[in-house]
Order: C-alpha cells, then sequence, then structure tokens
C-alpha cells in the first residue's frame, strides 16, 4: 500500500483539516505510525529527532481524529483529512504549523495563536 523503502522507512504525511481544507502540519510516519493510525483512528507519526513514535497530542491533548486517508501516486506520501481537537496542530500554539507568510522576502505571522505553548508544555 505505502512504499517506505524509498525515503529509509518513512513517509510524508500531511495532516488537512477535514472541514475546511486548511493544511495543519507535515509529519513523517513509519510503518508502525501508520499502522497504529489506522488501528485507532488516531494521528500517530515518527518523530525523526526523538526517534521514536509521537502519538499527537500525547503531552498537548491535542489529538488529531482520522476521518479520511489518501495515499498518493507514488505511494510514498500519505493525506490524513483530520478533525483536530484542540484547535491547534502546532507546538508553537497555532491552528497550523503553517502561520507565517513570505511577503516581499519577510515572514509575516498571518495566524492566530490558539494557546501558550508554555502553560501546555511548560517550557
Amino acid at each position: 500500500m505505502l512504499n517506505f523503502d524509498k525515503a529509509g522507512g518513512l513517509v510524508a504525511a500531511i495532516a488537512q483539516d477535514a472541514d475546511t481544507g486548511e493544511v495543519l502540519m507535515l509529519a513523517w510516519m513509519n510503518r508502525e505510525a501508520f499502522e497504529e493510525t489506522l488501528r485507532t483512528g488516531r494521528a500517530v507519526y515518527f518523530s525523526r529527532s526523538r526517534n521514536k513514535l509521537w502519538r499527537k497530542g500525547e503531552e498537548s491533548g491535542h489529538v488529531q481524529q482520522v476521518r479520511e486517508i489518501y495515499i498518493d501516486c507514488d505511494a510514498d506520501t500519505v493525506l490524513l483529512k483530520v478533525h483536530q481537537i484542540g484547535g491547534a496542530a502546532c507546538h508553537e500554539g497555532y491552528k497550523s504549523c503553517f502561520f507565517r507568510k513570505l511577503q516581499a522576502g519577510e515572514l509575516h505571522i498571518v495566524g492566530q495563536r490558539v494557546f501558550d505553548p508554555k502553560q501546555v508544555y511548560g517550557q
């Protein structure tokens, strides 16, 4: 179903709001993360920096309930259409990880913070 061999055991995984179509984030999945996502109906990713499974929302409570799963033509990218619990997918407190827009060579914040990451993650 998916080709995990192309990128060293990982496939790109895009999370999209199932209701609005807004792209929430890009992450990575290994076979185990994909299978757990299928089994539980909640998004599970593979954290490259921590080298382990990352169950979205395990710290923040902002889980992603998977509504639909699409696989691209090359079988190396997953599109998850999700319901984002808690209103924010981004660890910086924004609904989407794509809260900055490049305009005239400068980055501008275009999103609104949904939560304070210091309160959620204790940083």
